[in-house]
């Protein structure tokens, strides 16, 4: 794996002060220790320091968001760098897979106007102090209906397992998302099985516990089935539609799935 844009930690302090509480303590190692635990609070106070210096405030940061993002209600890209940002800081570490995961998303979805200006955005958010999601998602959610909110979500687990597993961590902040964004809690764990996976997953996938009746899963299919058929995001661009399709196949096989368990016809 190939993580990048780690934090690079300045050490001078730490040994310096190290060193001289070594000597100071007449050459004991409990004074180094001592002096090493100071220096380590200078050393984290000034990278604090140069990191607010450098990517500035929560407010700074979404006049950032805002002034790529502009005025328009469809564009979506610099939406998904914010938050795909968030995903991808979520458990500490910055894949080559989610990185070809976003650049194979976007050529799809925005072609030619997928830039090397998107990707500096995303590096912008990922070397952030903080992404204010509070703002982004309400802004987010001022722009698009609940089907594209909800495809939203789909898009950040796929982001999430684009090296093979979904992390806790990453679960928290797409469910933080998906609360800022309104987008149901139904949908949401049906979105999370799709992705996060275990015994009763199907059953989650159609919103529904294993103990329903065999009427209640279809009715649960048919319910499913109608809210997340692509045509709800007709309008959107290719890559959603892909997703769209993958998301409504997704609920067929949770179907397919129970029904052979249960020996349904």
């Amino acid at each position: 794996m190939v993580y990048l844009w780690r934090l690079n930690f300045n050490t001078l302090y730490k040994f310096l002060f190290a060193a001289l509480g070594f000597f100071v303590f007449g050459r004991n190692f409990l004074g180094a220790a001592f002096g090493f635990v100071i220096g380590t609070i200078i050393d984290n106070s000034e990278v604090a320091f140069k990191r607010r210096k450098s990517n500035g405030t929560d407010e700074d940061v979404f006049e950032y968001y805002r002034n790529h993002a502009g005025n328009s209600r469809s564009d979506f890209a610099t939406m998904l760098v914010a938050l795909s940002a968030a995903v991808m800081r979520a458990d500490g570490k910055v894949l080559r897979t989610e990185l070809d995961f976003i650049r194979n998303f976007f050529s799809q979805q925005f072609g030619p106007d997928f830039t090397r200006e998107h990707l500096q955005q995303l590096k912008h958010f990922l070397d952030g102090a903080h992404i204010p999601l509070d703002k982004i998602c309400y802004d987010i959610k001022f722009r698009t209906q609940l089907d594209v909110r909800i495809q939203l979500i789909h898009y950040l687990f796929g982001l999430a397992k684009a090296d093979g597993h979904v992390a806790d961590s990453e679960i928290k902040v797409i469910k933080q998302i998906a609360y800022l964004l309104e987008v149901p809690d139904s949908d949401f764990e049906s979105l999370k099985n799709m992705f996060w996976r275990d015994a009763n997953s199907d059953y989650h996938v159609l919103g529904i516990e294993p103990a329903a009746s065999d009427e209640d899963v279809k009715k649960a299919y048919r319910q499913m089935a109608i809210r997340y058929h692509p045509d709800k995001v007709a309008h959107m661009g290719e890559e959603y539609q892909k997703g769209a399709k993958e998301k409504f196949q997704k609920v067929q096989e949770a179907y397919e799935n129970i029904k052979k368990s249960r020996g349904m016809t």
